[in-house]
């Protein structure tokens, strides 16, 4: 299946794995890349420039395929060593990042000289287009459907699909509730050339978490969401869990008074526990509504070649059926 993004970035298959923290290792993004996709690194899950330029080399062991790197721009009193991480990201022969997070302007020009193509994730129409304006190669267009941070506008992505597809130039990819070919077909005929999937590549053999996070998961309905920081205009879909319910009994007993310090034990440093360990109420993880639609812990090289299966089968015979002009 060719589409701008496949050609853009050199892969098989229009799928990407979004960079999620303390699970985008080398482990799940070679498998994807091998199976045809794009595997990404999360940069920041790695605690400085020199241990991600380990995990590159480790990645690089693993596959010849291309994969990316995630850098998240935080705003932070102390900001992580941004140029130590583009330096090795530079220095790893990385070609494609994908960025989240506040403006990456000042960082272009550098990742532009060593030809490395940008992604720059968005929950908003009027970020994309300024992520056109200041020269990103394409953009992730972040439905409110999305596990992590979905922005504070609430647009799905039935309705914000087909407006970044009015409104840029560049190609974008969908992203927040991509699980399957159906939902790859979709976002094709919404204006996107490809997927992004977060929460659907979590529940995988080659995913470097905890088996309880898997089956967590897979346990899952789409009503197992909820929002937390809302209050704080810092929005993030996270599973539901005992931790969560203090979060939001936090929320509504403090009101607009509510700061970042009173709910730390619930969302500081748990990430490790949660992924490594399986303590599944030790504190809010991302999770997407799309949890609803995974039903099983198949291998990346399986997932992929089903997905692709069934867009191509729907596309192919369904569609085409009810087009009255198919074969």
């Amino acid at each position: 299946m060719k589409t701008r993004i496949t050609e853009l970035l050199g892969i098989e298959h229009p799928i990407i794995q979004g960079g999620m923290h303390h699970v985008g290792l080398a482990e799940l993004a070679s498998a994807v890349s091998n199976a045809g996709g794009l595997g990404i690194i999360t940069g920041l899950t790695q605690r400085t420039p020199e241990l991600l330029a380990r995990e590159i080399a480790r990645c690089r062991e693993m596959t010849d395929k291309p994969f990316g790197v995630n850098l998240t721009f935080l705003p932070s009193v102390t900001p992580p060593d941004y140029p130590g991480y583009v330096k090795a990201i530079i220095e790893g022969g990385v070609k494609v990042v994908e960025t989240a997070g506040n403006n990456p302007q000042k960082w272009l020009p550098a990742l532009k000289e060593a030809g490395i193509k940008v992604i720059h994730k968005c929950t908003a129409v009027r970020h994309a287009l300024k992520a056109e304006a200041i020269g990103c190669d394409a953009v992730s267009v972040d439905g409110f459907e999305c596990g992590g941070h979905p922005g504070e506008d609430d647009i799905p992505n039935f309705i914000l699909l087909p407006r970044a597809a009015e409104a840029l130039k560049i190609p974008f990819v969908a992203s927040g509730g991509m699980a399957d070919g159906r939902s790859l077909v979709a976002a094709l005929a919404l204006g996107a050339e490809g997927m992004n999937m977060g929460t659907r590549f979590i529940a995988t053999k080659e995913a470097p978490v905890h088996e309880n996070v898997k089956q967590a998961i897979v346990a899952a309905s789409e009503l197992d969401t909820r929002l937390v920081m809302r209050p704080l205009r810092n929005t993030e879909r996270v599973l539901n869990n005992a931790a969560v319910e203090r979060l939001l009994e936090k929320e509504r007993a403090l009101g607009a008074n509510i700061k970042f310090e009173d709910i730390l034990p619930e969302v500081a440093g748990v990430y490790p526990r949660i992924m490594q360990e399986g303590a599944m109420d030790a504190g809010a993880w991302s999770c997407g509504m799309v949890a609803g639609l995974i039903n099983d812990v198949p291998p990346v090289k399986v997932l992929i070649e089903r997905i692709m299966a069934e867009a191509h089968e729907i596309i192919a015979s369904r569609l085409a059926r009810m087009d009255g002009r198919g074969a």
